[in-house]
């Protein structure tokens, strides 16, 4: 879920460091088949629903087809596709198929969202928390003008960061499910070794119980991007979209620690 999982595409590094498919951390690799214990798709509901509304609220036409970017496991998707007409596209393979199984019904392409270019326009584009992985405003920039790239005119792209840096607070959480014949725990510490760049880390630690018992401990860490609220206006802007900034409202959060951003495109 947004703003507790913080689960992250990329290793040591993210955003244009990572080039190539097999520096992915090993959640979206061999462990891809952990993901649905780690972040369980009954957990999106709520958001997946304020996501929904914001997207129809503000397309000039009621929406039918929705672009994903970064879909991850398609925790969303499960939720979304039940109104959009959804394309999903990610950069890894093992959670394209994590997204496949849960998700067959929606047409999934491997791509990386700062150059995936389908040849389509869609009435409304939507980047979860993968748009942390781009942890350089040159990344962000480049995956935004694609979101304009393939947003019709009168659509909207809505961005859904998990931290901007007015509101960016150190924290630590945790978090798993129990599946049929195995379980997963997780540890999730969240903080900033360097206030005066764009990035924040995140490191987890997981704990995977197999069906006969036995339990290993994996370490990952992941550097996320952070940028301030008017940061992520100008480059909405500058990408040729209206932008605009709304707070994320959701039970399970504090008011004010989120924000989302919306970007229409002008046109009918």
């Amino acid at each position: 879920m947004r703003g507790s999982l913080g689960i992250r595409l990329g290793s040591h590094r993210l955003g244009i460091q990572m080039k190539d498919v097999s520096e992915l951390p090993g959640l979206y690799g061999e462990l891809s088949s952990w993901w649905p214990l780690l972040s369980a798709p009954e957990d999106y509901a709520e958001e997946a629903e304020l996501y929904r509304r914001l997207i129809v609220a503000e397309c000039s036409r009621l929406p039918e087809t929705l672009l994903e970017l970064g879909c991850g496991g398609g925790n969303n998707a499960s939720h979304l596709k039940k109104y959009f007409r959804m394309t999903l596209v990610d950069l890894s393979p093992h959670m394209l198929a994590v997204s496949r199984a849960l998700n067959p019904e929606c047409e999934h392409i491997q791509g990386d969202m700062r150059t995936v270019r389908l040849g389509s326009e869609f009435d409304a584009v939507f980047i979860h928390d993968a748009i942390v992985c781009m942890s350089s405003e040159r990344d962000l920039r480049q995956t935004i003008e694609r979101a304009f790239m393939h947003c019709k005119p009168g659509g909207v792209a809505l961005f859904a960061p998990d931290h901007v840096r007015e509101t960016f607070r150190p924290a630590a959480k945790h978090g798993g499910h129990d599946g049929r014949d195995r379980s997963m725990r997780y540890l999730e510490w969240t903080w900033d070794p360097d206030p005066s760049d764009t990035t924040y880390v995140v490191d987890f630690a997981y704990l995977l119980r197999e069906a006969d018992g036995q339990v290993r401990c994996e370490y990952d860490r992941h550097v996320c991007g952070l940028f301030a609220r008017q940061a992520w206006l100008r480059i909405i802007s500058e990408a040729g979209f209206h932008a605009r900034g709304i707070p994320f409202e959701h039970s399970e959060m504090e008011p004010g620690c989120c924000d989302v951003f919306l970007g229409v495109r002008p046109g009918v």
